[in-house]
């Protein structure tokens, strides 16, 4: 009886270690492929990307006060639903809007939002947790 197997291991980077092996045992009468897939037990996926953010979600009356500043400034009707997930685009705003919403987030919470942060406000949410933390950060 005629018997031999095959084993080969890939991997595709060295942070982001998936394995996959391919295990084939033949013998005269039957072939038998068996593939198994996993996670390294050392290992972590890196996660790479441009804009990482870790959200400690504001609290909710400053989302309702950044909800408010941003009816008023795009003149938005009552039933218009605004909610943190709200973007500010989807709202109608452009560049200058949103320039504009950030002027008066500052006017009414006695904070000073640098430009480079301003830029990278999209939603109610997003503007409210900066908010919350340029706020702590003056008080401390």
């Amino acid at each position: 009886m005629a018997t031999f197997s095959a084993i080969t291991s890939v991997i595709f980077a060295p942070s982001l270690e998936p394995s996959f092996s391919n295990n084939v045992i033949a013998e005269r009468t039957s072939n038998l492929k068996m593939a198994i897939g996993g996670w390294r037990k050392n290992s972590f996926p890196s996660l790479k990307t441009n804009r990482f953010c870790v959200s400690c979600s504001a609290k909710p009356e400053t989302v309702q006060k950044v909800c408010e500043i941003v009816r008023r400034q795009l003149a938005l009707p009552a039933e218009t639903e605004l909610t943190s997930e709200s973007k500010f685009s989807a709202l109608g705003a452009d560049s200058l809007d949103t320039v504009e919403i950030v002027m008066s987030l500052e006017e009414e919470f006695g904070i000073g939002v640098e430009e480079e942060n301003s830029q990278n406000i999209t939603t109610v949410q997003e503007a409210a947790d900066l908010i919350e933390k340029l706020v702590e950060k003056k008080a401390a």
